[in-house]
């Protein structure tokens, strides 16, 4: 099966259910100049998944991180991997540290983790290949792939939700002293219970997510819970050496032209795909804009050779009165988007539509999450939703 191409393209989901539904054996490769992770499929389910070049989700340190192993024992079992060779997993079942079920529960976690941490990546290369299995993997286990799609989606709308009240990366994050509770009786979840032992007023949301014996994404969220529930509250900033000042307009702008740089790519790539690349009429539509600040969101694929320059993009606003360029740039990307979304519609439909919007959602969570403090601040994330829903609106009414 010759499947290969890049997550842009190509949603992490459309992957998973195109190997299910074929029920495919082999191997999933996906890269970024960073990171590299591997999952295997056998008859269209989740086997093994590994990343090959972080430490974040071996096996050992995920089980020291848990409290589940003494940094000893864990000293004294690696070094007796390296001596035999034998997997880590089954060192420690020759050692009697654990039953074999007790690490192949371990490894499920593991698994689930990687895979649901592809969820949010936006791009990557990825190539199949056909019944490669895993080499060095005494254990494995059995994920029901479309099982792991509805996580893995429900997970991404989630955390639209959870990014939303995060505070910044540079505050520090403290038990309230005053719960504000409409009753007595506080409930807590495990989760909830574990990270709330973690904070101390003295660490930072990367802090903590680093600290915490959970995944990234059920530390989030438990975070998040607490914040809600209004048991933990910010303290302020955390104190760092002094540093430039950082020219706030310049990273507002940054953030913008990344978010709706990517947004027009993607509404143009599905349109392409479904109609061809010769259909002139989406172009044609498109070239309305090529004008004034609009002319740097043409639709090109960001960081291709054919992408506008942020540095003139940046030259161009600031060539405008302080008074009005925010406000003048931003009200004509939404117009944009919003007529871009709307004719989407008219072009292909209603289907289509939909597809559109849940893609460009996803497009946009990388951006958003940069600078989550600025992103509140200057309304980017709110403005934005309100431009999709605008076009829902439209949508409604012209179907009736």
């Amino acid at each position: 099966m010759g499947l290969s191409g890049n997550l842009k393209t190509v949603s992490f989901s459309d992957i998973l259910q195109l190997l299910a539904t074929g029920k495919k054996t082999g191997l999933l490769e996906l890269k970024t100049t960073s990171r590299q992770k591997e999952v295997y499929f056998k008859d269209g389910n989740i086997i093994f998944a590994s990343s090959v070049n972080s430490s974040e989700d071996l096996l050992g340190n995920m089980l020291l991180k848990r409290g589940k192993i003494s940094k000893a024992d864990l000293e004294r079992a690696i070094t007796l991997h390296k001596q035999t060779g034998r997997q880590l997993g089954t060192t420690l079942v020759d050692m009697k540290i654990f039953e074999k079920e007790e690490i192949t529960e371990c490894l499920r976690m593991q698994i689930e983790e990687i895979v649901y941490n592809l969820f949010s990546w936006p791009e990557g290369d990825f190539v199949f290949h056909e019944s490669a299995g895993p080499k060095d993997a005494p254990f494995t286990i059995e994920l029901n792939t479309m099982t792991v799609i509805m996580e893995g989606t429900r997970r991404i709308d989630e955390w639209m939700e959870i990014q939303k009240i995060l505070p910044p990366d540079d505050v520090v994050i403290a038990v309230s002293k005053r719960p504000k509770t409409k009753s007595e009786e506080i409930l807590m979840s495990v989760d909830e219970f574990r990270i709330m032992a973690l904070i101390d007023g003295e660490h930072t949301l990367p802090e903590l997510i680093a600290l915490s014996p959970m995944g990234e994404f059920v530390t989030y969220r438990a975070l998040y819970r607490l914040i809600v529930q209004k048991l933990v509250e910010v303290v302020g900033k955390k104190e760092e050496a002094a540093a430039d000042k950082e020219d706030e307009e310049e990273v507002v702008l940054r953030i913008v032209f990344d978010l709706y740089n990517r947004c027009f790519f993607k509404i143009r790539s599905i349109v392409e795909e479904i109609l061809g690349e010769e259909n002139g009429r989406f172009p044609s539509f498109a070239a309305q804009y090529r004008t004034g600040l609009q002319v740097y969101f043409s639709g090109a694929e960001p960081n291709s050779e054919l992408a506008p320059s942020f540095e003139k993009f940046l030259n161009t606003v600031r060539s405008q009165p302080v008074s009005i360029r925010y406000y003048s740039l931003m009200s004509g990307l939404e117009s944009m988007l919003a007529e871009q979304l709307e004719y989407v519609f008219q072009l292909v439909g209603v289907g289509p539509f939909r597809d559109v919007v849940t893609k460009v959602k996803k497009e946009i969570a990388e951006p958003l999450a940069i600078r989550r403090e600025l992103v509140k601040r200057y309304s980017i994330e709110e403005n934005f939703y309100k431009t999709i829903k605008r076009a829902d609106k439209v949508v409604k009414m012209i179907r009736g």
